[in-house]
């Protein structure tokens, strides 16, 4: 039953990296309202335990605070559901891990009375296995869709399969915000003022060979060289020996050690909208910052030097306008954003943003209202009609075929104590010890 209006909504978030819990809390936050249509909620976070779980320093970072936060294995978080109340659950995971929670809810919850709405979605840009992330996903009460464009493309794959696609929902990224772009600063106009500022905004995976990745890195650095009066900033997602949504397996800040950046060549970290904040052109291969660079009509850049191709997630942006290379950059050239390709990106520039989750509000109001409660939940996949697939999927979670947990789940039944806390510790610090330096060496040696 959904909350009264003298107490606040409960809502928890499952999350699996640092990028989803942000945009899991912000969906929460935006998507969930009183009948006031003020968000007041009791927000729970629940951290997946996994190779990507967030550090207490990425957590800072990110900057989305929650009532209480706790980490969890697969096994932990579905006993809490079986157990706490809550009106609304937000799954910020990959689709597997989606799936998985989406058949073990299934499960828990099935003697029970009633059981919050799901919400689910995509963290950014759905460049890649479009029709498998969102199969995976299907079964949640809500599918937000990004933009405009993604829920067309959402309704078309669901109704494709003939699966129901009354699920999917538009909105729009949750983290865009920020004060409109005021124009260049000079720095001759007046002294103390910035200088003109140019950011690279990285992605862990994207591109992945340290050739490609060399080469970014040194045309980054030519154009500081190049243009001396201008503060280039490298703005990095992780530390080394962190983790985000995606593995990173050479990290920039070990390619540039054995370079030599002039004076005006910085490595930032922190908040993307700090960072924007100060931001005179933003220059990127496919980050979700073109996004928000383009919300707040940032001179935005996205790269073509290493092709438009669909591994590197640029061919996303072909319309936008923004497709450059670093010698048109170095030559003087700024983008012209092609507004109509904008607005169906969900970006809302033109000042839509207010409104851009009414419809997710009002879809949450009306499931909470629901007489009776809802059903279970109903994923496209099942023990029928995916008997190849799914198994696979939720015994990663370590579930079985029909979402109950499998007999040695980890921690099933009971908090972990001090020393299993430790040995989880460090067998996530050798997992990115392996990924960072042990795998790539073991690929070259492939390549001899």
């Amino acid at each position: 039953m959904p909350a009264s209006a003298t107490k606040a909504l409960r809502v928890a978030v499952l999350a699996d990296s640092d990028t989803r819990w942000k945009w899991g809390a912000l969906t929460a936050k935006r998507t969930v309202s009183t009948e006031k249509g003020e968000a007041d909620i009791r927000l729970d976070g629940y951290l997946l335990r996994g190779r990507a779980t967030p550090t207490a320093r990425q957590l800072q970072e990110v900057g989305v605070h929650a009532d209480s936060l706790r980490e969890v294995t697969a096994a932990e978080f579905l006993r809490v559901m079986g157990e706490e109340t809550y009106d609304v659950l937000v799954l910020a995971l990959v689709g597997g891990g989606v799936q998985a929670m989406l058949h073990g809810l299934r499960h828990v919850w099935a003697d029970r009375a009633g059981r919050p709405v799901v919400v689910t979605g995509y963290v950014g840009v759905v460049y890649e296995k479009l029709a498998d992330g969102l199969l995976l996903r299907h079964g949640a009460d809500l599918v937000l869709a990004n933009s405009r464009q993604d829920a067309d493309r959402f309704r078309a794959v669901y109704e494709g399969v003939g699966a129901d696609a009354s699920a999917v929902t538009e909105v729009a990224l949750p983290f865009l915000g920020g004060d409109p772009y005021a124009g260049e600063h000079d720095p001759s106009a007046e002294q103390g003022r910035r200088p003109y500022t140019v950011v690279f905004a990285a992605q862990p995976s994207v591109p992945a060979s340290r050739k490609e990745r060399t080469y970014l890195l040194e045309r980054l650095i030519r154009h500081a060289r190049t243009h001396p009066d201008r503060e280039v900033l490298l703005k990095l997602r992780s530390r080394p020996g962190e983790h985000t949504t995606h593995i990173e397996e050479l990290p920039y800040q070990k390619l540039v050690q054995k370079a030599d950046p002039p004076p005006n060549f910085r490595l930032v970290y922190g908040h993307m909208g700090d960072v924007l904040d100060r931001t005179d052109l933003l220059v990127t291969v496919s980050s979700t910052a073109a996004l928000e660079a383009l919300h707040r009509r940032i001179p935005t850049v996205v790269l073509t030097d290493l092709g438009v191709r669909e591994v590197l997630g640029n061919h996303h942006f072909v319309g936008s306008g923004c497709l450059a290379s670093w010698d048109q950059l170095d030559a003087g050239h700024r983008p012209a954003p092609d507004e109509e390709w904008v607005a169906r990106q969900g970006v809302a520039a033109d000042g839509s943003y207010a409104t851009a989750f009414d419809a997710a509000r009002e879809r949450i109001t009306e499931l909470l209202d629901r007489p009776g409660g809802l059903p279970l939940p109903a994923p496209y996949y099942t023990p029928e009609t995916a008997p190849g697939y799914l198994p696979g999927i939720l015994a990663r979670h370590h579930l079985a075929p029909d979402g109950a947990p499998l007999p040695g789940a980890p921690a099933a039944d009971k908090e972990p104590g001090p020393v299993r806390q430790i040995v989880r510790r460090a067998a996530r610090g050798a997992y990115r010890h392996g990924v960072q330096r042990v795998a790539p060496v073991i690929r070259r040696m492939g390549e001899l």
